[in-house]
């Protein structure tokens, strides 16, 4: 018999560490050459790990949510050759694997920060507890036909309602219902208390977590909201919609990132980028859209690549396309990094105004928010108007409040004369 201890591989882009998010083995198990060992969240995907080898599985290191170095052993498999101990290739060696699921980028951190973590065991699962037995309540219950009928509509057992007398009465049931603490009594319509559940923080979570409380830490954010009146833009987009033939069905997110492209060139401190450590500010001459999507797995941020090339049409075929792609889990890693600006939707369950997270290192992130109708008054008239209020919130250090006010207001005029976003 031989041991072969498999090393967890460079994976790439100067990742220095990966965090274990499923083991698909356990200690024991035999294990077949190119089954499926584990998945490897790193700050950009998650890696599935194969093995090299075939044989039974000794040794896992570490549990769901562990941060493995690069580098140290992953596990260790019995296999059937002569020598005693076997090493995987180094670890330099770069792994091409399939890319499940991707996140937002977070703070790298160095090997020297995180010790490599014993080898343990995967733990078998911990076995439900036997259910207890049902309290007997077969003993008869006497009481009035006012009472049973109030006992019913309470949710009380008259069976645990101990009586004073040779029956139970109003002030029995009352007496039960102050000193009993609620034990076996259930109000109608009411919900039952769940035990708690702790869950662990891991994989896609817990990248989120790290990101955003990174953010929040290190940006000074304040956040700006403007009623915009999108009334015409919407009789617009109905008419294109009307007579799209084959082409994707249009959304309002188009438009407003036309709007975003068109205004940048006269703001540019809104599309740019903050080095903490450099003290640089990078404005960019292409705005590289990022789009906050919601998945299974978490919030993801598929960017939209040149977005000031795209017209309507295009930009709506790249948004379905990019939010496919990330809710299936097949988004490519140069599909989810490289953002330079994020558009932020909740759709119809925008809210009347939202205060968004910067998704840094980027200095600013746009919310459109939910389209209500209301009457507003125009010269002396009153008029029906689709109004929907727009959130930006930026990076007090690059972007000043001046400068997000003026921005709006430039978006604001264009998409409340919509012509203009197809004007030269």
């Amino acid at each position: 018999m031989a041991r072969y201890s498999f090393r967890l591989p460079d994976i790439g882009e100067g990742i220095a560490e990966a965090e274990i998010v499923a083991w698909h083995v356990r200690v024991g198990e035999r294990v077949e050459e190119d089954a499926q060992l584990a998945d490897m969240m790193t700050d950009k995907a998650t890696v599935e790990m194969e093995s090299p080898v075939s044989g039974i599985v000794v040794e896992l290191a570490g549990e769901v949510g562990d941060l493995i170095p690069i580098g140290s052993t992953l596990a260790v498999i019995e296999t059937d050759g002569d020598d005693d101990e076997v090493e995987a290739p180094p670890a330099d060696t770069p792994v091409e694997q399939e890319i499940v699921a991707e996140t937002p980028g977070a703070e790298e951190v160095s090997v020297a920060e995180v010790a490599a973590p014993a080898p343990v065991a995967v733990p078998a699962p911990t076995p439900a507890p036997e259910p207890v037995a049902a309290a007997d309540h077969s003993r008869a219950v006497l009481a009035s036909p006012a009472v049973r009928a109030r006992a019913k509509d309470l949710g009380v057992d008259l069976g645990q309602v101990q009586a004073e007398g040779d029956r139970i009465r109003h002030s029995d049931l009352d007496a039960f219902l102050r000193y009993s603490g609620g034990q076996g009594y259930h109000a109608p319509g009411a919900s039952r208390a769940r035990a708690d559940e702790p869950i662990k923080v891991i994989g896609m979570r817990r990248k989120i977590a790290e990101n955003m409380a990174a953010s929040k830490r290190a940006i000074p954010h304040f956040t700006y909201v403007e009623e915009m009146d999108v009334t015409a833009l919407e009789e617009m987009r109905a008419d294109l919609n009307a007579n799209r033939g084959g082409r994707p069905k249009l959304t309002m997110l188009p438009f407003l990132i036309v709007a975003i492209c068109r205004t940048i060139p006269q703001f540019p401190m809104i599309n740019a980028r903050y080095d903490d450590e450099g003290g640089v500010v990078t404005r960019y001459g292409a705005v590289h859209l990022g789009m906050a999507t919601q998945t299974d797995a978490g919030l993801m941020v598929p960017v939209i690549r040149d977005a000031q090339d795209k017209n309507v049409w295009q930009l709506a075929s790249e948004i379905t396309r990019l939010a496919e792609a990330a809710r299936t889990g097949k988004a490519k890693v140069e599909e989810l990094t490289g953002g330079t600006l994020t558009v932020t939707s909740l759709g119809p369950l925008g809210g009347i105004a939202t205060t968004p997270v910067i998704n840094r290192p980027e200095v600013a992130i746009i919310g459109p928010n939910k389209i209500v109708e209301r009457p507003v008054f125009d010269g002396d008239d009153i008029r029906r108007a689709k109004l929907m209020n727009l959130s930006i919130s930026c990076d007090h250090r690059v972007v000043d409040g001046w400068d997000a006010a003026s921005y709006v207001q430039a978006l604001k005029k264009l998409i409340e004369t919509p012509v203009l976003l197809f004007a030269d």
